[in-house]
């Protein structure tokens, strides 16, 4: 089992939580970003990769790579849907875990939302990270990482 995070839009925080889990746990952590991301030193479960090609170079790298088992942590929702397809765990720095049940109805909204964009309508952008949500997403995190280990 293998922890991907698709590093470029990730929270400080959620960084954080990932490389403590990882360290704590000793499990292999793969930090993917289209820019250079420090990792913490003394950490050597922790790698990073840096990807280049454009936005999604990283959301492809990850799509490549990750395995059945693994989790991976994303606000991606294409990647989200490619990786909950290939049996990976996903869950978004939210704490939101997308399930097959959930990823075709997110996948949906992204796009229509999406293409109010393109029409030049003023959609927002999602709300600022909270206390909460790093929380929502520490507890989340760590369902899906006890349930990885034990089916691993």
């Amino acid at each position: 089992m293998r922890i991907w995070l698709d590093a470029d839009a990730t929270p400080r925080d959620v960084k954080e939580i990932v490389f403590r889990a990882a360290h704590r746990l000793a499990i292999d952590a793969v930090v993917v970003a289209n820019q250079r991301v420090p990792i913490p030193p003394g950490h050597p479960t922790i790698s990073a990769v840096r990807v280049e090609g454009g936005p999604d170079a990283a959301d492809r790298y990850i799509a490549a790579n990750a395995a059945a088992g693994d989790v991976a942590v994303t606000a991606d929702i294409p990647l989200a849907a490619i990786l909950v397809g290939a049996r990976v765990v996903v869950i978004d720095p939210r704490g939101y875990e997308h399930t097959t049940e959930t990823i075709g109805e997110r996948l949906s909204v992204r796009d229509f939302a999406d293409a109010l964009r393109g029409a030049g309508v003023e959609t927002g952008g999602p709300r600022p990270y909270s206390p909460k949500d790093k929380q929502a997403f520490a507890s989340a995190f760590d369902r899906a990482l006890t349930r990885a280990r034990r089916t691993s």
